[in-house]
């Protein structure tokens, strides 16, 4: 025993410090104690610890937790912040609620703002199927380019998000409708109209029986060139935009048995001021137009709705 004493009590000569006693493949350990700077910040982390349990929710139990002395909650900050926030764009939605949308553009300060609050209310309500970029996929139409069915300036945009797409709820929604003519025409004449469909943008040649039968039953619609007609909701068919695809296949399936989306009418799920933002963003994608503009070219149509 006395030996294991004088083990335990040996000091270790240049620190002056005692060996903890034991030794592990000759490496022993010192009692080296700790620096006091670091005690006393230790003792304070126990103190502000105390103090954070007593003045914040901290002890979980079955439906709550502890409320806390100074009675703070993340959900009651969150409140404050958007009470705050809100209090703060009342006077920018009321200003663009009360802007006629024609408009809007004349004031670049506030179509700036109508733009930043129609992103964000895309983001929440449209992203779903035109996509985060409004970039479209087959079926639903891409809304960065210049080619609108019915019109792409601002008062346009805003009714058809306001009543929809062969919409139910609205009687105001847009409606076009191309018959099928499965039923009505041979597979030989759905092709031949299918090649003259083709022939407007230069892929296809032609024929006698393909011409007209466009005359008699495409031609009022979609116009001699296939230019389409804004009036009827007629998309173009001589351009590169193909909103069910543009090869000879698909052409023949929209001849045979069409297919016809829906959108959905905004006028009674938001308010006025944020269809307005809408309208501003999609107009801001890159092919918004002006009432002027659209006015020059009255017989431009094309395949696809914001």
């Amino acid at each position: 025993m006395a030996n294991e004493s004088n083990i335990e009590n040996r000091v270790d000569q240049p620190t002056g410090t005692e060996f903890v006693g034991h030794e592990w493949d000759g490496i022993e350990e010192l009692d080296t104690p700790l620096p006091r700077w670091w005690l006393w910040t230790f003792y304070a982390t126990i103190v502000w610890a105390i103090g954070y349990v007593v003045a914040y929710p901290a002890w979980p139990m079955i439906d709550r937790a502890t409320e806390g002395v100074i009675g703070w909650t993340s959900r009651g900050q969150l409140a404050e912040e958007i009470s705050v926030a809100n209090k703060a764009r009342e006077g920018l939605l009321e200003q663009i609620a009360a802007t006629d949308t024609a408009l809007l553009a004349d004031d670049p300060q506030l179509m700036q703002q109508a733009v930043a609050g129609g992103a964000a209310a895309f983001k929440v309500n449209c992203v779903q199927c035109h996509g985060a970029g409004a970039a479209g996929s087959p079926g639903y139409p891409n809304l960065n380019d210049d080619e609108w069915l019915w019109g792409g300036d601002l008062e346009s945009i805003e009714l058809t998000l306001q009543h929809g797409v062969r919409w139910d709820g609205s009687e105001q929604t847009r409606f076009s409708l191309m018959p099928g003519f499965g039923e009505i025409f041979t597979t030989e004449e759905i092709n031949a109209l299918a090649g003259h469909v083709l022939s407007f943008t230069d892929r296809s040649e032609s024929s006698a029986t393909g011409v007209q039968l466009y005359a008699d039953n495409c031609l009022s619609c979609h116009g001699q060139s296939g230019e389409g007609s804004r009036d009827q909701g007629a998309p173009a068919l001589n351009d590169a935009i193909w909103l069910y695809g543009s090869s000879e296949t698909a052409i023949r399936g929209q001849i045979r048995a069409p297919s016809h989306g829906v959108m959905p009418g905004w006028k009674d799920r938001l308010d006025p001021a944020t269809i307005k933002m809408l309208a501003a963003y999609v107009h801001s994608l890159g092919g918004g137009e002006t009432l002027a503009q659209q006015a020059e070219e009255p017989a431009e149509a094309a395949d696809e709705q914001p």
